[in-house]
């Protein structure tokens, strides 16, 4: 089956979602099709034109944005002076609700990868009214357990890269909150100790989580590197701002809240996620979802998970509406 083949947009625009942030938009597809909006993952990543490509251009308005300080959205968080005391979970599920407004889109579909899977599933127990549907591949939930198992639990698994890991830190910060202590270096004043920040924190995440050559490339470039990494411990460092939930994060704890809206998760069977049975628990905790476990697969599930998700999106472009 495969993904579609690539389009181009057919509108575009930068939207001025307040506190000097300005999100650039895009709109593919059928103009008059069922409306479906992508989130990227990171945070602090972008929305790649591939992402178009889970859509049948022929059913979706095939709604990509870049998140606050990600991509082409204004102002970046790699420049220093960004302020990410307005980058949080509620102000870019409000983001979502001004550009739903700004395109008059009533309800859509939801599709979602790795972080952008956390936040499309809080933006859909908070907003539950406006989501059609979810899909969800790399997905992951916010908890507190997910980020300690990324920032800590992996360094027996990948001993190596985790000793270079935590060299960067001092002493004093190592037995704390990895993701807090590097975004403090980052949040330095001294260039010098951001970008080595930002390459260390980078260094670590291409260790554990085995990405496509692209997704590699991208931290060659030092500002991409700079701003990501800040934008990812700003997040994991404070519990993605979904508030406390436990080790097990809000976003298990509100499962109920999904049970009207469909929804299906496509899983790499590798995912270090799965270590935790994160994904396994939401599936039997949410009653409307389909789980789709791909073998030999890890956080990007590959060519078989690239038919799961259009299959899942084909699908929902015959669903009619409730």
């Amino acid at each position: 089956m495969g993904r579609y083949p690539e389009i181009e947009p057919y509108d575009h625009g930068m939207l001025d979602v307040g506190d000097g942030n300005h999100l650039y938009w895009e709109t593919s597809g059928n103009p008059h099709g069922k409306p479906a909006v992508v989130l990227h993952g990171g945070p602090g990543s972008s929305a790649g034109a591939g992402l178009r490509r889970y859509f049948d251009p022929a059913a979706y308005r095939i709604v990509l944005f870049d998140q606050r300080g990600a991509g082409r959205s204004r102002p970046s968080a790699a420049d220093p002076a960004t302020d990410m005391s307005v980058n949080t979970a509620p102000h870019l599920m409000a983001d979502l609700e001004r550009l739903r407004a700004h395109l008059g889109i009533g309800r859509w579909l939801v599709w979602g990868v790795s972080f952008g899977s956390a936040l499309g599933l809080r933006y859909a127990q908070t907003h539950p009214g406006v989501v059609s549907e979810l899909v969800l591949t790399g997905v992951a939930t916010g908890s507190p357990a997910e980020v300690d198992l990324l920032t800590r639990g992996l360094g027996r698994i990948f001993p190596e890269a985790y000793e270079r890991f935590l060299a960067e830190l001092p002493e004093d910060e190592r037995d704390g909150n990895l993701a807090a202590a590097y975004n403090r270096l980052l949040e330095s004043p001294d260039p010098e100790v951001r970008a080595r920040a930002a390459r260390a924190w980078t260094d670590w995440e291409t260790a554990i989580i085995p990405a496509p050559p692209g997704s590699v490339e991208r931290f060659r470039d030092p500002a991409f590197r700079l701003g990501f990494a800040r934008t990812v411990t700003h997040y994991w460092g404070n519990d993605h701002f979904f508030g406390d939930g436990g080790e097990e994060g809000v976003v298990l704890r509100d499962a109920h809240l999904l049970e009207d809206i469909p929804g299906t998760l496509v899983q790499g069977s590798l995912d270090f996620g799965n270590l935790l049975g994160v994904v396994w628990r939401l599936h039997h905790a949410w009653p409307g979802s389909e789980l789709v476990i791909v073998d030999d697969a890890g956080h990007d599930a590959g060519a078989v998970g690239d038919d799961a998700l259009v299959a899942a999106t084909d699908r929902y472009a015959r669903r009619r509406p409730d």
